[in-house]
């Protein structure tokens, strides 16, 4: 799971930084800008791919194994 989430953290990092050079690419007219949106779009698919992987295995976790629920220590007072 940790991998996973780490793993869906670096594909948006990378998709947001795409974004931003592509954008840069548009402003400035440059021909890298088309291949540049097509490949953001891919890694926008990628990326929510990523981040709906590590919450729908979250949320399974959860309804397998539940939330174990204890008071603690600092409950009671000691």
């Amino acid at each position: 799971m940790r991998a996973s989430a780490v793993r869906a953290v670096l594909i948006v990092a990378v998709t947001l930084t795409e974004a931003s050079v592509t954008f840069f690419l548009v402003l400035t007219g440059s021909w890298l800008a088309l291949p540049m949106i097509l490949g953001g779009i891919a890694g926008t698919v990628v990326a929510t791919w990523a981040v709906l992987d590590v919450w729908i295995t979250r949320q399974m976790w959860n309804q397998r194994y539940g939330v174990v629920s204890e008071p603690s220590s600092a409950a009671w007072g000691d």
